[in-house]
Parts: C-alpha cells; sequence; structure tokens
C-alpha cells in the first residue's frame, strides 16, 4: 500500500527540522576535538606557544629568531626546523642541486653523421602534390 500525500509531507518535515536542529552531541565533540588538534599542531618546546597547522616553516624561524634569545637553536624550539635554511625558506636551491646531478647524466652527444643521415631523410621526402584535388 502506498503513502498518502500526508504520510510524504510530515516525513519531508521531519528531515527539514531534522537539519535545522544542527550536528548531534558525536559530531559537536569530534569537530572539536579536530578544531583543539589543529590549533596546537606545532609547539614551542621552549614557552609552549602554539601554532596552527597550517604555520609555514618560515613562520616558526621567524618566532625563534624574535621572541627567544640570539643563538638559539630553531631545533631546540622545532623539531621541524632541523634542515630549515632561512636564506632558501622554499627549498628551490635544494631541489635544483639534486635534479641537475641526474639531468647531467642524461645528457648525449649528438654526432655530425647521424644528423647529416637525418637532415637526408627529411629532404627526400620533400613536398609533393596532393592527391585527390584538381
Amino acid at each position: 500500500m502506498g503513502k498518502g500525500s500526508n504520510v510524504q509531507k510530515a516525513q519531508a518535515a521531519r528531515e527539514r527540522n531534522a537539519k535545522k536542529e544542527g550536528k548531534s552531541v558525536e559530531e559537536r565533540k569530534a569537530a572539536r576535538d579536530k578544531a583543539s588538534k589543529d590549533a596546537s599542531a606545532f609547539m614551542c618546546l621552549l614557552c609552549r606557544q602554539t601554532f596552527m597547522v597550517n604555520a609555514r616553516m618560515p613562520v616558526l624561524y621567524t618566532h625563534v629568531i624574535s621572541k627567544h634569545e640570539a643563538g638559539t637553536d630553531p631545533a631546540s624550539c622545532f623539531p621541524q626546523l632541523k634542515d630549515f635554511d632561512p636564506n632558501d625558506p622554499k627549498g628551490e636551491k635544494k631541489t635544483t642541486t639534486a635534479s641537475s646531478k641526474p639531468a647531467a647524466v642524461k645528457k648525449k652527444k649528438k654526432n655530425d653523421a647521424d644528423l647529416s643521415e637525418l637532415l637526408d631523410a627529411g629532404l627526400s621526402m620533400g613536398k609533393g602534390k596532393k592527391k585527390g584535388f584538381k
């Protein structure tokens, strides 16, 4: 037996009201836990200041330089700064030196004989009349 129109309207109203009610207790607790975990993703080991999960390495390095005494090792505050280079914050120099070595190995010298053979093969084909056009 099919549902009557009033039953369908009541069911749709219940679904609308459930959406208006918002998140359940479990959903709120999970969201709160995730937010607190993200808010304290990076913590300075000396002063216990926390940084969000999206904080970049230059921001952490700036904290060490500005908030702590001169000569403080950045790795003593944040273990993530162990290999950080303040002169190359994006790490571009490190990747270019690593990628340039394999590229030098892959290069091959071109032989003049091979070049002349390729040119001869290309020149012999030439342009001819297209078939099918008058």
